[in-house]
């Protein structure tokens, strides 16, 4: 069998030996796994226990760690969070598919990753957190008339809010609004558990769980703040949020034995951007910038995959990756083709790293946002705050992860090729952002733009009830008479 991967837009066959390698995969023998996708919402690459935080114990993402693979440089696909979300289902940039920044609506127009496997045979389930339709403000439950709702993304059952969420969430199911009690992380692991117990028996099942955790504002239970008596207010009830996190961590892995599916799943773990600053003790454990940021304090984030019957032993690994690598490692794995040959991804299978360790990554990690850009080529990592200013600085993170010295004089054709690189990419993405890549050359019509729900009529009934509710009254105060 030849694997296809798309390298700078273009298809190239590489060699079967690669597969031929992992070809103890359950796939190979005609039994695709369960793929379970968590994804938190702020949390830093410093926030775990593994990485000796400070004060934060997690010693359910550390149980994962332990048995899994570890990624130690993996990044989201922009330094906030709806882009990152639009590069996970997609594999793209998130400039080539109308996710510009937060609250922007993803295009119809794209091939999803839930949608591919739905089509092959996989039932979807979306849970949590969602941002891909055009709303911003604090999370309320989806209209079953939005037409970006998760479904019409390829999630045959979601239980979704369109932005984060705390204690005691109104989320929507299928477009009917239900209440919950308890932490939100909670609410909607019990709730993906459920999905699993009615499907997973028939049929292979992709369940996407995106968390609201720790995103402001932060709002934890007593028990969960114990231990952190000497931090802040604010920083008291972030921390909180992650112990009942990473508590939820374990009633997945926990649900996923009870099941009897726990060897038979892929479970990928990771967060949407760099940590937050404010926060103390501070989120990304020394590494400079933020979310927000081009830095490596914006984009790495910490990331675990656990497959029991395929990674049979854990261990940690410097490969640089990337949410843009999931669908095509997943498509991979689940033997199922992308659909659109000509149409450009932007990351690569990471089968080969499941297999062993890699000592270079071939492809080049890309990121756009908002008029800035980085480019990371394996150690090397170029970027500017300005595409249109055109400076840029060159950082070797093996050597300077604080990213403190800039090489660019040092090391001029290194500097010269990554900067033509990058340069020659962000045309593409270009051409993409105008609706090249689709069948019809254009952005069809109808595509919203991004406002607060609080402008959009169709929640206004709810408003009353809604200002009674703390994560909803300050945004309607502020909403024009």
């Amino acid at each position: 069998m030849v694997r296809i991967e798309m390298i700078s837009g273009r298809l190239c066959l590489i060699s079967v030996m690669t597969f031929l390698v992992f070809i103890s995969m359950k796939v190979a023998s005609g039994s695709p796994p369960h793929i379970v996708l968590v994804m938190a919402d702020d949390q830093g690459w410093g926030q775990t226990g593994y990485y000796d935080h400070p004060v934060l114990k997690t010693p359910h993402l550390d149980a994962m760690a332990e048995s899994g693979l570890r990624f130690d440089r993996f990044y989201a696909g922009a330094p906030v969070c709806s882009p990152t979300r639009a590069s996970v289902l997609t594999g793209r940039a998130n400039d080539r598919t109308g996710v510009l920044s937060h609250g922007y609506a993803l295009r119809r127009q794209e091939i999803t990753l839930p949608a591919i496997l739905a089509k092959a045979g996989y039932r979807t389930g979306h849970f949590g957190k969602w941002h891909l339709n055009a709303l911003r403000g604090p999370g309320v439950p989806i209209l079953k008339s939005d037409d970006h709702n998760p479904g019409e993304f390829g999630f045959e059952t979601w239980l979704s809010v369109t932005n984060f969420f705390d204690r005691d969430p109104i989320l929507s199911r299928l477009g009917e609004f239900e209440e919950f009690d308890g932490d939100s992380s909670e609410v909607v692991v019990d709730q993906a558990l459920a999905f699993l117990k009615q499907n997973a028996k028939q049929s292979p099942t992709l369940t996407v769980i995106w968390y609201g955790t720790p995103h402001s504002p932060f709002k934890a239970a007593d028990t969960d703040m114990a231990g952190f008596e000497g931090l802040d207010e604010v920083s008291k009830n972030h921390y909180g949020e992650l112990v009942a996190m990473d508590r939820s961590i374990g009633t997945l892995r926990k649900g996923l034995r009870n099941l009897g599916i726990a060897d038979h799943t892929l479970l990928w773990f990771c967060s949407d951007n760099g940590g937050l600053p404010k926060i103390k003790p501070e989120t990304v454990g020394g590494l400079r910038g933020n979310k927000g940021t081009i830095y490596e304090g914006g984009l790495r984030v910490p990331a675990i995959l656990e497959w029991p019957e395929e990674l049979k032993k854990s261990r940690v690994t410097n490969y640089p990756a990337s949410v843009l690598d999931i669908l095509p490692t997943i498509l991979e794995i689940t033997n199922v083709p992308y659909p659109d040959a000509k149409r450009p991804l932007d990351g690569i299978s990471l089968v080969p790293l499941l297999n062993g360790e890699l000592e270079t990554r071939r492809k080049p990690i890309p990121f756009r946002h908002t008029g800035r850009a980085a480019w990371i080529d394996n150690n090397m990592k170029l970027l500017t705050n300005s595409m249109k200013k055109g400076s840029f600085a060159l950082y070797d993170l093996a050597e300077d992860s604080a990213e403190q010295n800039d090489l660019a004089e040092k090391h001029p054709e290194t500097f010269k090729k990554m900067r033509q690189q990058l340069l020659n990419w962000s045309r593409g993405v270009d051409a993409s952002a105008t609706g090249k890549d689709y069948p019809t050359g254009q952005i069809d019509a109808g595509e919203p733009e991004p406002r607060f729900w609080t402008d959009v009529e169709e929640y206004r009934p709810y408003f009353d009830d809604w200002k009674k509710r703390w994560e909803y009254s300050s945004r309607l105060s502020k909403r024009k008479k």
